[in-house]
C-alpha cells in the first residue's frame, strides 16, 4: 500500500492489552510513506498497567511517529477545520469510546477527532476492543455499522468461552481496512473468527 501523501490520524483508547499489538501497525503506515497524527485518550496518557507505563507507550508512539502527541479536546479541535486527516483510525477503539461515539458525545481528544473527521465527510475507522460488544454495546456498534464514512476493522470473538460477549479486531488488518475505506469501502469479510476455540 502506498500511503505517499497522505496523512493518518492515528486514535489511541485505553484498551492496554492490546496497545502491543497496534504499535507494528502504525510502523506500517510510517513505512509506507504516511504521515501520521498521534491522538491518546486521557486512559492513555495517564495510566500505567501490567501491559506497560503511560511514559513508554507515549515515547514509542512519539519516536516512531516523529511527531507531537494531541492529548487535549482543544488541540484536536483544529484537525476539523484544516481538514488533515486523509483518514482517521481509532485503534484500539475501546467499548466506552465506542459508545460515546454512537450517542454523539464529545469529551476526549479521540472523541473530538472523530466528530471532526465525520465533519468533513471524511472516512473513521474503527478496530474495536470491548468486553461488551455482544452486550450492552452491541446496539452502539450497531448504529456505527450503519454510519455514514465509518468503517471497521475485521473483527470477531476473541474468547467465546471465557468471555462470550468480547470483541475485538484483527489489529494486524488496519493498514488494510484504512485503505480500503479511503476508497469507500469497508474491509471484507467484517466479521471473522479471530480466535479458535481450545
Amino acid at each position: 500500500m502506498d500511503w505517499h501523501g497522505k496523512t493518518v490520524g492515528y486514535a489511541i483508547t485505553g484498551s492496554h492489552c492490546t496497545f502491543a499489538e497496534v504499535m507494528p501497525q502504525i510502523q506500517r503506515f510510517m513505512d509506507g510513506g504516511a504521515k501520521v497524527v498521534p491522538i491518546v485518550s486521557a486512559s492513555v496518557l495517564n495510566t500505567d498497567t501490567r501491559f506497560g507505563t503511560s511514559e513508554n507507550w507515549l515515547k514509542q508512539l512519539k519516536e516512531i511517529t516523529g511527531n507531537d502527541i494531541i492529548s487535549t479536546i482543544v488541540d484536536a479541535e483544529p484537525l476539523g477545520p484544516s481538514k488533515l486527516l486523509d483518514v482517521l483510525t481509532i485503534a484500539p477503539c475501546t467499548g466506552n469510546t465506542t459508545s460515546k461515539l454512537a450517542n454523539a458525545m464529545t469529551d476526549s481528544p479521540v472523541l473530538m477527532a472523530a466528530k471532526s473527521q465525520m465533519r468533513n465527510g471524511r472516512p473513521l475507522v474503527l478496530a474495536i476492543s470491548t468486553n461488551d460488544g455482544l452486550g450492552l454495546n452491541a446496539a452502539n456498534i450497531a448504529k456505527l455499522l450503519v454510519t455514514k464514512n465509518i468503517y471497521f476493522v475485521p473483527f470477531g470473538q476473541d474468547n467465546p468461552q471465557g468471555k462470550p460477549n468480547s470483541l475485538v479486531a484483527q489489529m494486524d488488518l488496519i493498514p488494510e481496512a484504512c485503505y480500503a475505506a479511503l476508497q469507500g469501502n469497508q474491509l471484507q469479510p467484517m466479521i471473522i473468527e479471530r480466535f479458535h476455540s481450545a
